[in-house]
């Protein structure tokens, strides 16, 4: 009995975490990007300029 509840409890972790994946991938974050990864659309090219230029100090 013990058993069938752990793996029960699993079964429904696992449909948990990827449900939240699936409905993260489907939700517009505000960058504008169909994904919603939020690697695309919003790149601050003075802020990647600054932090080449503070690494290269080193």
């Amino acid at each position: 009995m013990v058993q069938q509840l752990l793996v029960g409890l699993l079964f429904v972790g696992a449909v948990g975490y990827l449900g939240r994946i699936l409905y993260q991938s489907f939700k517009a974050k505000s960058t504008g990007c169909a994904s919603g990864c939020g690697k695309c659309g919003a790149i601050d090219l003075n802020k990647i300029e600054a932090q080449i230029r503070k690494n290269e100090k080193f």
